[in-house]
């Protein structure tokens, strides 16, 4: 098992007291899986990802890579934000090398990293190039190749295309498909998209909230690469019944925080959450 979480819990205190962010969540990813986090805001996504990258520590439980306590950030895991966060004072191939700086390295091998790691998302030709001068898809390509260079073990992803259009964001599924399969790492990548997850996840995880828990866990034995037909029966069949789960998990909230007047419809005196449209 390549990540492995184990009866974790976190809690964080601010100005309206203790929130326990994760209770009691125990998950364990394979090498080389594509793990997909869905939940409402809230359910501790980003905290998980926090936690496996070493940013936070639990206050219960234990967090594993390889086999090993994660007791902090490391070079086996990167991790890629919604914003590419590139420095626009540099070229594009010199912020992908910004993380090789302090590696024990020689010159020659540092660009030859560079080198492939754009090769592989496209954008050697664009290496001399400013930040500035490329658009929302290529910045998003050269942060993945920012993370690609130190060769990680294991890539955390946290929404890094939610900003992109949709033309845009369908195109990086593709690329990041192709790079996950070239590469062999392992990734957990957070999204709010339950069609984004089943295309592009080997295992779908949906997170409840008030507090943070594993409610359901989906493997997609679909080959690669998926249908990206939006009528396709057995995608639609998937997202249909992680959509029943983040559904109830949203009215839930809602019903914590209305009164009764203002429990959404579908709720009322029926067993099953509306269907609708996706969250």
């Amino acid at each position: 098992m390549d990540i492995a979480l184990r009866n974790v819990e976190k809690s964080f205190t601010g100005r309206d007291g203790k929130h326990t962010a994760l209770a009691d969540v125990s998950l364990e990813i394979p090498s080389g899986a594509f793990v997909c986090l869905l939940g409402p805001s809230g359910c501790g996504k980003t905290t998980v990802l926090n936690l496996v990258a070493g940013f936070e520590t639990p206050d219960l439980g234990e967090v594993l890579v390889g086999g090993r306590r994660v007791e902090g950030p490391g070079p086996d895991r990167v991790v890629i934000f919604q914003d590419p966060a590139l420095f626009p004072w540099l070229s594009v191939g010199e912020n992908v090398a910004f993380p090789l700086q302090k590696q024990p390295l020689s010159a020659a091998e540092k660009a030859d990293r560079v080198d492939d790691a754009l090769r592989v998302v496209h954008l050697y030709k664009f290496k001399s190039s400013q930040p500035h001068e490329l658009s929302g898809g290529m910045r998003a390509r050269a942060a993945i190749a920012r993370a690609l260079v130190m060769e990680p073990r294991v890539m955390l992803m946290d929404e890094p295309f939610a900003a992109l259009d949709a033309q845009t964001r369908e195109l990086l599924q593709v690329e990041l498909e192709r790079v996950w399969q070239r590469t062999g790492a392992t990734v957990v990548f957070v999204t709010h998209d339950n069609r984004e997850a089943v295309r592009l996840a080997t295992r779908v995880v949906v997170m409840g909230t008030r507090p943070g828990c594993v409610k359901l866990e989906v493997d997609v034995d679909q080959d690669l690469p998926r249908p990206r037909d939006p009528l396709d029966r057995n995608v639609n069949l998937l997202v249909t019944r992680v959509q029943r789960t983040l559904q109830a998990e949203v009215e839930k909230i809602a019903r914590e925080e209305s009164d009764e007047r203002q429990v959404p419809p579908s709720r009322r005196g029926r067993g099953e959450p509306d269907l609708g449209r996706d969250i």
